[in-house]
């Protein structure tokens, strides 16, 4: 016994998309991704339709050239795969982009329009006996689109091949039409798809290139489907994506703000002229701030007191000295809570992640600086001493 096993050969394409995310000062409200791949086919054309509508095309990778084969389509076919019948994958596909780090993070891809060239291999007016594109199908000229696709307004052709361009809705069955005549020669010279995107919140996502891809197949039954009479060059289609994630985060200090000199409420005088002696010292320096990432806050210092930095004189004698921090609007703890005199210690507890709900474009946040009741009483039995130290507060991105 003979066995002979036949093989179908998968040939597949590649189309790249590329997206970023840069912080715009001038639309500091503005933080989502903007699409930067050159639309190819439909949309490069017609960019006044496209652009409003949030939607791109590419030509589909499945052949450099003469993307598919046909045949001879029958007048009157019952069965709409055996015309022009095309179905796509409208309905929305989770894509999972990683950088080389392992961060991750989720987009949405949905196919929302179908166009390119249809061929019919002779005039459209001997193959109608005298009539055009509006007489050779059931439903019409090609700007016109059969239910469920959508016109998009955009034609051109010839009497020998038409290019078009339908807009398809969500989760869409088939768009097909019925050929009224005989055609010889039924192909599509090229194919190209709109697409939409829903791409991740670049504020969550540390920088860096993220890159992830979505395949579809391509054939009879299958993701594209061209129906029955013409089949692709290609039977998988790959889109890779890439999305580049480029944060900012700085700080600025007013000249002069990395020295800080504690004092009590309503200054020395108080106390040395009303006798009254100070409950607490304290300073608050404003910082300006931009960030369009997350990050955490800690401290540094040389000479630690329990969880906290200290001042010291120079007899030795060690007083604690507490740091808080608040931020602007727009930044938030880890448990989605506004920032206000949030202590800042030694193990980074409590300040480990910061996170912006839009791009935080020079705002001032303000770092307290405070010795407390216990502090100061001691010290006041220090008479004549100068206490100093020194503090590093650290804004820590984790882009």
């Amino acid at each position: 016994m003979v066995l002979l096993l036949v093989v179908s050969p998968v040939y597949a394409g590649n189309a790249e998309i590329r997206a970023e995310f840069r912080p715009d000062p001038s639309n500091p409200l503005v933080n989502r991704f903007k699409n930067v791949t050159p639309s190819s086919g439909y949309c490069e054309h017609f960019i006044g339709f496209c652009e409003p509508r949030g939607l791109f095309s590419l030509n589909l990778p499945i052949g450099p050239i003469i993307q598919t084969s046909g045949g001879p389509v029958q007048a009157n076919h019952p069965d709409p795969r055996q015309g022009a019948y095309l179905k796509v994958p409208s309905e929305w596909r989770t894509v999972t982009v990683t950088n080389d780090r392992g961060d991750s993070a989720q987009l949405e891809i949905r196919i929302s329009g179908i166009g390119g060239r249809h061929d019919l291999g002779a005039s459209v007016v001997a193959i109608t006996g005298g009539g055009n594109h509006e007489q050779l199908w059931s439903t019409g000229r090609w700007h016109k689109a059969p239910a469920p696709c959508l016109p998009s307004g955009g034609l051109t052709g010839s009497d020998i091949h038409i290019v078009w361009f339908w807009l398809v809705p969500e989760n869409a069955s088939a768009c097909a039409t019925q050929a009224l005549f005989d055609i010889p020669n039924y192909f599509y010279r090229y194919v190209h798809f709109g697409y939409e995107l829903r791409t991740p919140n670049p504020l969550t996502m540390p920088a860096g290139t993220y890159s992830g891809s979505q395949t579809y197949t391509v054939g009879p039954g299958m993701d594209f489907d061209f129906g029955d009479r013409v089949l692709p060059n290609e039977n998988l289609a790959t889109l890779d994506f890439v999305l580049e994630v480029d944060h900012i985060l700085k700080v600025e200090a007013p000249p002069g703000g990395n020295r800080i000199q504690l004092e009590p409420q309503g200054g020395w005088q108080a106390w040395l002229q009303n006798g009254r002696k100070p409950i607490r010292l304290f300073r608050d320096q404003t910082i300006n701030l931009w960030t369009s990432t997350l990050f955490k806050m800690t401290l540094e210092c040389p000479e630690p007191m329990g969880n906290t930095c200290s001042v010291r004189n120079a007899a030795g004698h060690q007083v604690p000295l507490d740091i808080a921090v608040t931020l602007p609007p727009g930044l938030t703890d880890a448990a989605g809570r506004p920032v206000n005199r949030l202590p800042l210690t030694l193990d980074g507890s409590g300040s480990e992640r910061f996170l912006p709900s839009r791009y935080i474009d020079r705002k001032p946040s303000t770092l307290h600086f405070e010795i407390k009741a216990d502090g100061v009483a001691q010290m006041l039995e220090q008479p004549g001493s100068t206490y100093t130290g020194t503090a590093t507060v650290v804004w820590d991105s984790e882009a």
